[in-house]
């Protein structure tokens, strides 16, 4: 499979933010890097979540195991939606046959 790629050097000069965190947020493993030609890259499909990451921490000065916490927070929280859905759907489903 072929997928694009974002150079790293290119998205921390655009966002203003150190190479540096963005090595610290792989470590706490937030985010999954790739070297190609001994550049650091992500996959484009992974920017959205490097850009609210990096939201996070500019905006609210929020560090990277915050942001790992956030994260696992958020998560947790979309696994609940989706069984609440679920639950809902096979309510809804039951309550219609019993009419």
């Amino acid at each position: 499979m072929n997928r694009d790629v974002v150079y790293l050097t290119e998205f921390c000069s655009h966002q203003h933010v150190e190479l540096s965190f963005i090595h610290s947020l792989e470590e706490y493993g937030l985010i999954e890097t790739l070297t190609i030609d001994q550049s650091l890259c992500i996959y484009t499909d992974e920017l959205p979540k490097l850009e609210r990451i990096v939201r996070l921490h500019r905006d609210l000065n929020i560090n990277p195991e915050g942001i790992d916490v956030i994260n696992l927070l958020l998560q947790r929280m979309e696994n609940m939606q989706q069984e609440m859905n679920e639950l809902k759907n096979r309510l809804d489903f039951y309550s219609k046959n019993n009419e």
